[in-house]
């Protein structure tokens, strides 16, 4: 018997299928191949379509099947994890009215910022646990403002996973974690917030029902099962924000364990057990997938828009046919400090840990009779490793002290020079571990329906594949004072 977990994500769907008995992922698939694009029609926005991103789950699921290594028939229970922040919004129907304004989008801040002061900083910090920045709900109160005939026919908003759940059964519901990420969830009085509802002037009637993250959020269709050749009636039971669910992959389930990804954003998450926040609201906090009004465990969440997407960048423009196992190796012939080049990666919109500033990418100090390739690939890593040290000391800032970090080797983590990187930078060891995002909606798919008993059932087979540990932390430490200098400098323009 088998578990098949989605990860959307903001460059492609992956999906995976777990094995329940030996807790291994027995076959993936991706779809598409090529990175999907990001509507960008000003600067600082981004939109993506929900239609489109249905579509791809579908085809990645059939290219899974066609594999061979499973029986679809034989998978009990779905998960989903997803891009956090985004907006969908759909009529009765349930047809969507617009594309989706996902969570790199800066159209929202001022707006955002406007619900900060009126609600009131400390007000909005100790209940939200955050600014209201331009997260869903502001993105939502955009819509209103700009786009009032598509909002009068939203009968519901959702974030991203529960689109695709509604797709797969026919269901709209949504969870705690959720609504916290969208910044409507009240943490002190245990609801849907009152403050953000009545300032922005939405109705609870656009929230769809909230159900715990670990339970049936619907039962697959017989038309979509028929399609996707799978059971008819199978539960989606776990549905998270695809940084929850990184954690939840990881096995980062208790308070003080932390895990970094860096696909195309980059995150460092902690698991507390206090409803913390920054008075800057530069690092965020949301309800972790095991938060309960009885166990109060938040995501303290550092987000980084530009890093695998800087990375993108860099490929399609100066090396466009290489391969990144290819740049990779590129990068590892340049020097630590790559010749004194250096890279600001901040290209993806408005910026979290730089207080919702939007700087752009930058590249400085490029000497034309120096520099060559190998220094652009390797000062793009080390500027993303060096942004990573930027907000894990925010985060320090904020009581998070971790020990050792957790990540799936994937994505950035594939390349050994940017791992090594990123522990030397912030002088902490790295666990390495196979899991990925869709592996661990699988896994979470079998707690949410009752097939693992706890969540530490779900994770007892699974070993660390290797240890990182600094070997260079003194030759980086003045390079990155030399590049939080420049960005400084950049940031007090």
């Amino acid at each position: 018997m088998y578990l098949l977990g989605i990860d959307l994500g903001t460059s492609s769907i992956k999906v995976a299928v777990v094995e329940i008995a030996t807790q291994k992922n027995v076959a993936t698939a991706q779809y598409p191949e090529e990175e999907t694009a990001i509507k960008s029609v000003q600067s600082g926005w981004a939109e993506q379509s929900p239609n489109d991103w249905w579509q791809n789950v579908q085809q990645a699921i059939l290219k899974l099947n066609s594999t061979g290594l499973f029986d679809p028939k034989e998978i009990k229970a779905i998960g989903i994890a997803y891009q956090m922040h985004g907006l969908v919004v759909v009529d009765k129907n349930k047809e969507v009215l617009r594309d989706s304004i996902i969570w790199c989008d800066s159209r929202a801040v001022e707006l955002g910022n406007g619900a900060f002061e009126a609600i009131g900083h400390e007000k909005s910090l100790k209940h939200l646990l955050n600014s209201p920045g331009n997260f869903t709900a502001s993105k939502l109160a955009w819509v209103k403002v700009n786009e009032p005939e598509i909002y009068n026919r939203i009968d519901k908003i959702m974030l991203p996973g529960d689109f695709i759940a509604m797709k797969l059964t026919g269901e709209i519901t949504t969870s705690i974690s959720a609504l916290s990420e969208g910044i409507f969830w009240d943490f002190q009085n245990h609801e849907i917030s009152e403050d953000v509802m009545n300032y922005y002037g939405i109705s609870n009637d656009l929230i769809p029902t909230v159900k715990p993250l670990f339970s049936e959020h619907g039962y697959l269709t017989a038309d979509i099962a028929g399609s996707l050749g799978l059971a008819t009636g199978i539960p989606v039971a776990y549905k998270a924000g695809d940084q929850p669910n990184n954690a939840l992959s990881l096995n980062v389930l208790k308070p003080g364990e932390v895990a970094a990804t860096a696909g195309t954003s980059g995150v460092i998450y902690g698991v507390s057990d206090e409803l913390t926040y920054d008075k800057q609201s530069r690092v965020n906090t949301f309800a972790h997938v095991t938060y309960s009004e009885e166990t109060k465990h938040t995501g303290v969440l550092l987000c980084i828009n530009g890093t695998g997407s800087m990375y993108r960048w860099a490929k399609h423009n100066f090396a466009s046919q290489a391969t990144y196992a290819d740049l990779n190796i590129l990068a590892s012939k340049a020097p630590i400090g790559s010749n004194g080049l250096r890279v600001l990666p901040f290209g993806n919109g408005a910026e979290r840990m730089l207080n919702n500033q939007y700087t752009g990418a930058e590249f400085l100090g490029i000497d034309l009779n120096l520099h060559n390739q190998s220094d652009i690939f390797r000062a793009v890593q080390e500027g993303i490793a060096f942004s990573f040290r930027y907000g894990l000391d925010i985060m320090r800032e904020n009581g998070m002290q971790p020990k050792v970090i957790r990540a799936g080797r994937a994505n950035l983590f594939l390349s050994d020079l940017f791992a090594q990187t990123f522990v030397d930078v912030t002088g902490i060891p790295v666990e390495l571990y196979e899991n990925d995002g869709s592996v661990g909606a699988a896994l979470g798919a079998g707690i949410g329906a009752g097939i693992f008993k706890t969540t530490e059932e779900a994770f007892s087979k699974h070993n660390i594949i290797n240890t990182l540990t600094p070997q260079h932390s003194a030759g980086y430490e003045a390079i990155y004072q030399d590049w939080k200098a420049i960005l400084e400098k950049q940031l007090a323009r």
